[in-house]
């Protein structure tokens, strides 16, 4: 599971529905990704290994998804700006959201 830096940055209702929408949103985009990965390797494989490479594929971005996308206000700062560092996210969609965290959430994709 992925250690995320935590802030103390308090939400409002609104603002977790824009934070959550585009979460969502991300998820969406990068297990769609992910799938159309899957297909790709299970159409080449040939033999039972290909099969089990598919496997450890499979498992280990299971376990890396189901540790980065963890929807807590303490991480979400940092979880929204690896999304956009990582292009699952555009910061558009976090329109609404407060200026002080869009300026962290900018200030992380830098980094």
């Amino acid at each position: 599971m992925l250690a995320m830096p935590t802030t103390e940055a308090k939400w409002s209702s609104t603002e977790e529905n824009i934070a959550q929408s585009a979460f969502d949103a991300a998820f969406h985009r990068e297990t769609r990704s992910m799938v159309a990965e899957a297909k790709r390797q299970a159409e080449l494989s040939a033999t039972p290994e290909d099969l089990w490479a598919l496997n450890d594929f499979l498992s280990a971005r299971r376990h890396y998804l189901d540790g980065k996308y963890d929807f807590h206000h303490e991480s979400l700062v940092f979880v929204l700006a690896q999304l956009a560092k990582e292009g699952w996210l555009e910061l558009s969609e976090l329109d609404g959201l407060s200026a002080d965290k869009i300026a962290k959430i900018r200030v992380l994709t830098l980094m």
